[in-house]
């Protein structure tokens, strides 16, 4: 438990800081952590029936993100983002000169699957921080804050109330009980930062709490059918006491396209009025 607690307050410290200090940093480091995560992916779906390329697959993300992250900074004109095709292409000529693979395309799948299901929504996460234009860190300071405290209400209220269970197939230590208290906290966390942060109104915040609540336990969910599908326990080992890195950023993967594709609608709505 000792190690899990350092282990965590090492990382909020180092996501918090990525996040606060500038823009620069916050797109090298979440770059450098969507990698990490497709690695992890890419490393549970690898089995008999397909292996995905995970070099290029690896590549491919960071270059997505990066080309993706200098134009919203500013370093590269729209145009570069042309750029992605040719080594999306390359992918799929590397798997004609790969030996002993009897279906090359479910390894194909799997190395495209990687970049949709990790990096893209990290990039969804990423353009919390300018959907109003410069670089402002209030959205996904914000997002951060209320997925942390779904996951600790959750935690909290399922392991002392906890009685029925959620998604017992999948994970039978998630509880209805747990759902609603990751809820109610992330909702209290989104009033807080209401009173803080005027980026949004008091309903904006709400709205993103639920969303963040509910797409990021499902999140949860899916991570896990994905290792109980290939009987692996955790996404890796670079965290101790915690497991992988797509382990702690499961609820991510759902939860910030769906915020990011509401708050858009409604920025939308507000600057066309």
């Amino acid at each position: 438990m000792r190690t899990r607690a350092i282990t965590a307050l090492f990382f909020v410290i180092v996501v918090l800081a990525s996040i606060l200090l500038n823009a620069y940093l916050f797109a090298c480091f979440f770059i450098i952590l969507s990698a990490c995560c497709l690695y992890e992916f890419y490393r549970i779906v690898g089995d008999a029936h397909g292996k995905p390329d995970s070099l290029l697959g690896v590549l491919l993300g960071v270059l997505t993100f990066g080309l993706y992250a200098g134009c919203r900074l500013g370093d590269f004109p729209p145009d570069f983002l042309v750029g992605i095709a040719p080594l999306a292409a390359v992918v799929l000529i590397a798997s004609l000169y790969k030996k002993g693979q009897d279906k090359p395309f479910a390894g194909i799948a799997y190395t495209f699957l990687g970049i949709v299901y990790v990096v893209l929504p990290f990039l969804s996460f990423f353009s919390l921080g300018f959907l109003t234009g410069a670089y402002d860190y209030r959205l996904p300071l914000g997002f951060m804050l209320m997925l942390w405290g779904n996951d600790t209400g959750a935690y909290l209220v399922g392991r002392f109330f906890g009685r029925r269970r959620l998604f017992e197939r999948i994970s039978p230590k998630k509880t209805w009980e747990g759902l609603v208290g990751g809820i109610l906290l992330a909702l209290v966390v989104s009033l807080i930062l209401a009173r803080y942060f005027p980026v949004l109104s008091i309903w904006e915040w709400v709205g993103m709490a639920l969303l963040v609540s509910i797409f990021g336990t499902f999140g949860d969910l899916v991570e896990s059918m994905l290792k109980r599908s290939q009987q692996v326990k955790d996404s890796g080992a670079i965290l101790p006491g915690h497991g992988g890195l797509l382990d702690r950023f499961d609820g991510l993967l759902l939860a910030a396209p769906a915020v990011f594709a509401l708050l858009k609608i409604l920025w939308s709505l507000q600057h066309a009025g």
